[in-house]
């Protein structure tokens, strides 16, 4: 065969393989060079399907009244607090109270031996009797003179002498009387009283001691009611003053150190200081409490909740359905076709430990989502369900495990 016509029939095979090749490509259902065949029943180009609606819990605006609390860390503080001390010195023989218990006013607390002091009272009446009987004898004798006086047997100057006798003794009489009141008032010093009612502490001095008027023997705190002294922020005075303004008292709620439990409540704004401490820019306020439950405690740390206003007619949401952005606080708010849209939102006072108040953004009535905001995204189509209908959000373990499946399954379609 010559050189021409092997050139011809290797043009002509190429242009065959050439045609077969492309007949191939363009056959329809056969993938591409690199492209893989997609699984039966997924759409196989874009716009094709449409994703399932992502389940989420919706609750709706509500309207209620809120009241407006300013909070602040605050210090318990008894009432009255009183260290008993003896007025009179002595040896201590009683003592008749017990630490801890609460005493009355007038109870007896302790017992000072009084025998000097009884000695001296029984001396003080014995010496009022005998300048009595001098008294008597010098007012009989002034009497016996009176008619004599008018017959010239006795000088004038003899009577002018027995009116004084008479004055005298009336004179000793009366020391006498008082001597015997501050002996009778030393003598009841002996039998220490109760001042207040209250919490007795621990006693400063035992039985068997001598005691003086510098000695103490017990503290007493009043503790009902009882006080609680709490500082706030001067920028609030204002409010504080003009709340309190209004007329009626202002609330005082006291709570636990985590500041979750009311453990004292019905307490009233007493007294707001009449200066503002320049070292920290703060004022004093004092509230007063029952304390009928015994639940505060003098020197107890405490939050205390003061109650300055109610905002009537208040939209409020639950708490979760606030999500934070880069532009501030926003919500998933539910659209009439299904959807949901970001809507930023402004938030004011909380309610309870649930709920927050929103004072810009929303509407009452309108639909927020509560759970489920994690598979959301602006323009999502989701199906609305009722609280506690909604799966929960993948925990970070069951995240991992979906994560190696995946990796897996891959390598077995590569290996495949």
């Amino acid at each position: 065969m010559s050189r021409f016509w092997k050139i011809a029939l290797i043009v002509v095979a190429v242009l065959v393989v050439g045609a077969v090749g492309l007949r191939l490509m363009h056959k329809p259902g056969a993938a591409g060079p690199g492209q893989a065949k997609a699984p039966a029943g997924q759409a196989g180009g874009p716009g094709e399907g449409k994703s399932e609606p992502v389940p989420v819990t919706v609750e709706p605006v509500a309207v209620q009244n809120v009241p407006v609390y300013l909070t602040a860390l605050g210090t318990v503080q008894a009432l009255n607090t009183v260290t008993v001390s003896p007025q009179v010195g002595g040896l201590l023989m009683k003592l008749n109270f017990t630490e801890g218990q609460e005493v009355h006013k007038g109870e007896v607390l302790a017992e000072i031996d009084p025998r000097s002091l009884q000695a001296a009272y029984d001396q003080a009446v014995a010496r009022k009797g005998q300048d009595a009987a001098q008294l008597a004898t010098a007012r009989s004798n002034l009497a016996r003179s009176q008619d004599l006086v008018k017959q010239g047997y006795i000088s004038k100057q003899d009577m002018d002498t027995l009116r004084n006798t008479v004055s005298q003794y009336e004179a000793a009489v009366a020391a006498d009387e008082a001597s015997i009141n501050d002996a009778k008032v030393q003598l009841g010093y002996t039998k220490v009283i109760a001042p207040i009612t209250g919490l007795a502490g621990i006693r400063g001095v035992d039985p068997g001691n001598i005691v003086t008027t510098s000695s103490s023997i017990v503290t007493l705190t009043e503790v009902h009611p009882i006080n609680v002294i709490f500082p706030l922020p001067e920028q609030n005075v204002e409010l504080v003053r003009s709340a309190q303004g209004r007329g009626q008292p202002l609330e005082v709620a006291a709570l636990d150190s985590a500041g979750s439990k009311v453990i004292a409540g019905k307490g009233v704004l007493k007294v707001i200081n009449n200066q503002i401490d320049t070292s920290t820019g703060t004022f004093n306020l004092k509230a007063e409490f029952p304390n009928d439950e015994n639940n505060l405690f003098p020197g107890q740390f405490v939050n205390v909740r003061l109650k300055v206003n109610t905002v009537q007619g208040g939209l409020v949401i639950p708490s979760q359905a606030v999500q934070r952005g880069p532009d501030g606080d926003y919500v998933y708010l539910l659209q009439p076709d299904s959807t949901v849209k970001m809507q930023p939102v402004t938030t004011g006072q909380e309610v309870g430990d649930t709920h927050v108040m929103v004072t810009q953004g929303l509407k009452a009535g309108e639909q927020v989502v509560t759970e489920g905001q994690f598979r959301l995204k602006p323009g999502s189509k989701v199906k609305a369900l009722k609280p506690g209908e909604v799966p929960a959000a993948p925990t970070e373990e069951e995240l991992k495990k979906a994560a190696q499946g995946s990796k897996a399954g891959g390598r077995r379609g590569r290996g495949g």
